[in-house]
């Protein structure tokens, strides 16, 4: 009994790293082909080449400059907080892919030699609990770059992106409870099983939950600071802002790693949510073609969010500030009012 108590428990462990290993290496890999496909495209909006000399198409570009990463040399300011400046990008990166651990790809597949799994690594009853948990710490590494670096530009960018990371945060986790109102869970794989079938019209972005998904939408944009909410880095006003001080450096690698998979995991969270996960035509009889129905539609986020920065201007912070609070913050108490009406009467 004991030897089969054993056994059961090397293969949960073997196969929670290999999972682990490959959340990782799909949170290691997207910052560098997403930065790739980022600047293709914006050189395409602005009618300009973009990188085409490292390789075919410059596919090498961003492994050539996360080689240039590496190698350069870390220049750490006299007057800045080597421990605290050290230590932020760490406290930034880590909880962008601590959150890889709860997100759910797909159906069971059964695989040969390994026989049915998950495409999970791990699943509890309060997973997005713990998302919105794990995304807020990104703040802190922020607020430590910018004091640690003892930088006007970089103080300034931190207490920006402090104030409106807290601001858009409030009104992106209303936005989900009207979903999780609708599902009765916390835990993802219910939310997605919620959004079965019907061919696509029982996802929430369709069934109840459309005003809910534009919120989620502007606030996840905002929270990872991205234009046009980027006022933290704002190029024009503050030279870069909280990473003013790093050089080009595995620090401001670190950093700029952190961006990426958050924009990722915000992604992934709107498809799960809003979007019905792994959910689409004909995926009950071919199960690993929800694991490409997953991947598009976190694909259409990413896109957005390079179409937008080179679409839109930067707005001014106070119009940043009324409008998460004016604006979203009502709307957002007003779709959970709208979600719990719904819910009773369905009921």
């Amino acid at each position: 009994m004991s030897e089969l108590i054993n056994s059961i428990d090397t293969h949960f462990i073997i196969e929670a790293l290999i999972k682990i290993v490959i959340v990782f290496v799909i949170g290691l890999l997207s910052p560098l082909s997403m930065n790739w496909i980022e600047r293709r495209m914006l050189a395409l909006i602005q009618n300009r080449l973009g990188p085409n000399r490292v390789g075919p198409f410059g596919l090498f570009q961003s492994i050539a400059d996360g080689i240039k990463f590496l190698f350069k040399e870390d220049i750490v300011p006299l007057a800045a907080n080597r421990w605290l400046y050290t230590l932020a990008p760490v406290v930034a990166v880590i909880p962008a892919f601590m959150v890889g651990i709860v997100y759910p790809f797909g159906e069971k597949i059964n695989l040969p030699y390994i026989g049915e799994t998950t495409l999970y690594v791990t699943r509890f009853n309060v997973a997005l609990l713990y998302v919105l948990a794990m995304t807020s710490l990104a703040i802190y590494g922020i607020v430590l770059a910018g004091w640690g670096s003892n930088s006007k530009y970089s103080l300034l960018g931190g207490l920006r992106s402090s104030a409106q990371m807290i601001s858009y945060e409030l009104s992106l986790s209303l936005a989900l409870i009207g979903a999780i109102l609708q599902a009765g869970s916390l835990d993802l794989v219910n939310i997605v099983n919620q959004q079965s079938g019907w061919w696509g019209m029982k996802w929430f972005i369709f069934f109840f939950q459309p005003l809910g998904f534009l919120i989620y939408l502007i606030s996840a944009i905002a929270e990872t600071n991205r234009v046009p909410f980027d006022l933290p880095e704002a190029e024009t006003e503050l030279v870069g802002g909280f990473h003013t001080e790093y050089s080009s450096s595995l620090k401001f690698a670190m950093l700029f790693m952190a961006e990426y998979v958050n924009m990722l995991t915000v992604s992934i969270l709107a498809t799960v949510v809003f979007l019905g996960g792994w959910n689409g035509p004909l995926v009950k009889d071919y199960p690993l073609l929800g694991l490409l129905y997953f991947f598009l539609k976190v694909g259409f986020f990413m896109f957005l969010y390079i179409w937008l920065r080179g679409t839109l201007p930067r707005f001014r912070y106070d119009q940043l500030m009324d409008f998460g609070w004016k604006v979203l913050l009502p709307l957002a108490l007003l779709n959970i009012v709208i979600s719990a009406v719904i819910g009773v009467l369905a009921y």
